[in-house]
């Protein structure tokens, strides 16, 4: 017997993910924190497994805590387990689950509450009675047998066959995610749909939104090697593959991508597998060449052409993700995803990979209704934990400026939490991760989960608008420089850092945005001062991580741009850094002058045809 378990992501914003590895299982099993009960990305992954009608095993774990035993004793954990469940519309069989009691870190589980009560409170004797097989005999006795279909076979619904009923049936296989060997060609994982496989046979690509009978794609290739997974390692499988195995195929056509079927070139089917449909975007951002000041000093690949190759494959095993190229800069590409993180990791992965590159700020993606013509945009249930003392916190930060609204608060007298359930729009969320941690010295858990797009809810409010400490020089910064300028905010940058015109530096403990000159170092002259041994104490510069320059970004109100680069993030205005300073003089001289010539009188003002000489003249005259 073969039971594979399959691993899948919580996060809301890697859904197509989520689908996918549903589509390959025929059960699951939901582990749930028995003293917090679920949460919100447990009920995003459930939803889309009870539509998907899998039968369902729940384990509450953790149970050996004093908090989940009163919480179990009292049945609130298991109450709440089925609210949910029949809040997301599972069936009668659904409902009627298994329940097992269990704690990973002392080894023990079994399906009696009575039991686990009298284990959590007397300890684990290491009786096998009580031991973790319990999980495994639970998913043999639960969970179906994978489903398979046969085409060239007679058979009845319901029936279970042998490996070898499938041997002259035709083979076909859903590609869940994709991948390249450089020994092995392009790869393929999935679940077998129906027929066998094994190593040099024939396979072909049927699209994924293939007509019924338009036939396979051109080109067909032999299988080079079929793998399975046993524990978390990839071994070669000698055998023959049949229907309801989860098998990776090296060797595939390079063609295929995520959501196409391959099937056999001799014997195709006529209609490709069904797959889940693709859940939209909501967020979009412009990735772009580094053209710093900075750019190409510690990035090996700093073309924008590799930089789009580079993202376009991403798509090939990443589906949720839309690249297309920038219609305002032919330069820049634009990249659709689910939501903030999703985008962060996709910039993680690029900076150590050793691209160099800019990113805008992310950008809410709306729709107009066609009933009303009104402007949507996405909503998110806002779920948060955090200590009693900092519920007021949360309120206040995300009922105000960002246009929350609370939907549920519960406190829990035990453990001195507070749950806060809100509904927000997404755009109001940029940001609020790392702000809400700050505020709670890092005791609040957020999680979110879109629930639909509603009518735009206005503006939001000036007070998310943060100032920026903004370099007027190019240099290396100074100690010097930098004592005085911190206690005009928070910096981002350490003396010996290069910093250039245009650099966000720090983050100005006013509203607004304020120029400064971290690179000014002390007069060397002979003039001896009192303070000429004096010691510079500076506190140490605040790194965050890009999903937090992410939302730093989206507090501005200026055009601000990040530059990745190999070790360092760069924080930078989209035209300022472009200017010298004696430029910037130009302009403020230019600016000045115009402001003259509207204080004085008609009679004297210049014509615009005169010439600048005459002007200057005029101007002279007028002054004394």
């Amino acid at each position: 017997m073969v039971v594979n378990c399959v691993d899948t992501p919580g996060h809301a914003d890697f859904c197509g993910e989520v689908d996918r590895i549903l589509s390959m299982v025929d059960g699951v099993v939901l582990v749930v924190d028995a003293a917090e009960g679920p949460m919100t990305q447990t009920k995003y992954v459930l939803s889309r497994a009870l539509t998907l009608g899998l039968k369902p095993i729940v384990v509450l774990n953790k149970c050996d805590r004093s908090d989940a035993m009163a919480r179990i004793d009292s049945g609130e954990t298991e109450s709440k387990l089925l609210d949910l469940f029949d809040a997301l519309g599972a069936t009668d069989e659904q409902m009627n689950y298994v329940t097992l009691y269990a704690s990973a870190r002392e080894g023990w589980m079994t399906a009696d509450p009575l039991e686990a009560l009298e284990i959590a409170e007397n300890g684990y004797a290491g009786d096998e009675k009580y031991g973790m097989t319990n999980l495994l005999d639970s998913i043999v006795s639960q969970i179906p047998e994978p489903a398979a279909r046969m085409y060239n076979v007679e058979t009845t619904s319901g029936e279970s066959h042998d490996g070898t009923a499938f041997l002259g049936d035709t083979f076909s296989l859903a590609a869940v995610t994709v991948g390249f060997d450089a020994y092995l060609g392009r790869s393929c994982t999935g679940r077998i749909f129906s027929g066998s496989i094994a190593v040099n046979d024939s396979v072909s690509i049927l699209k994924r939104d293939a007509a019924v009978g338009a036939g396979i794609s051109p080109g067909s290739q032999n299988v080079a090697g079929v793998f399975v997974y046993e524990g978390i390692s990839r071994t070669p499988y000698e055998k023959t593959a049949y229907a309801g195995d989860i098998v990776t195929l090296a060797g595939v056509p390079d063609a295929i991508a995520v959501g196409d079927t391959l099937t056999g070139t001799s014997d195709p089917v006529e209609e490709p597998i069904e797959t889940p449909p693709l859940t939209p975007p909501t967020l979009s951002m412009d990735f772009g060449a580094n053209n710093g000041p900075l750019a190409g000093k510690e990035g090996t690949k700093i073309a924008s052409s590799k930089i789009r190759d580079r993202l376009v494959s991403e798509t090939d095993n990443n589906v949720t993700l839309v690249v297309a190229k920038s219609e305002a800069d032919s330069d820049k590409t634009v990249v659709f995803a689910r939501g903030e993180l999703q985008l962060g990791i996709l910039v993680e992965q690029m900076r150590r990979e050793g691209f160099e590159i800019i990113i805008s700020p992310p950008r809410i993606l709306t729709v107009i209704c066609p009933e009303t013509g009104k402007e949507l945009e996405p909503f998110e249930e806002v779920t948060i934990d955090v200590d009693s003392e900092y519920s007021g916190t949360v309120v206040s930060a995300l009922t105000g400026d960002r246009k929350g609204v609370m939907v549920e608060m519960s406190e829990s007298s035990a453990d001195g939490k507070s749950r806060l359930i809100f509904e927000v729009p997404s755009r109001g969320l940029l940001g609020f991760s790392s702000e809400i941690a700050t505020a709670t010295k890092g005791s609040a858990v957020v999680t979110h989960l879109f629930v639909e797009n509603r009518e735009y809810a206005g503006n939001l409010g000036s007070g998310l608008v943060k100032g920026k400490l903004v370099s007027n020089a190019q240099g290396k910064a100074t100690s010097y420089a930098l004592a005085s300028l911190s206690a005009r905010g928070t910096l981002f940058v350490a003396p010996g850092d290069e910093v250039y015109s245009g650099m966000v530096i720090g983050e100005n403990a006013k509203i607004g945005d304020l120029e400064v000159n971290p690179v000014r170092a002390k007069e060397t002259t002979n003039m001896r001062t009192q303070a000429k041994e004096e010691k510079v104490a500076l506190p140490p510069p605040k790194r965050r991580s890009v999903e937090e320059l992410i939302g730093m970004s989206c507090s501005s109100t200026l055009p601000y741009f990040f530059a990745i680069y190999s070790l360092n993030f760069h924080f930078f205005d989209k035209g300022t850094w472009r200017k010298t300073r004696s430029s910037k003089l130009r302009l403020r001289a230019l600016d000045s002058e115009k402001r003259f010539w509207t204080l004085l009188p008609e009679s004297v003002q210049p014509e615009p045809s005169r010439s600048k000489f005459e002007l200057r003249k005029t101007r002279s005259k007028t002054c004394f």
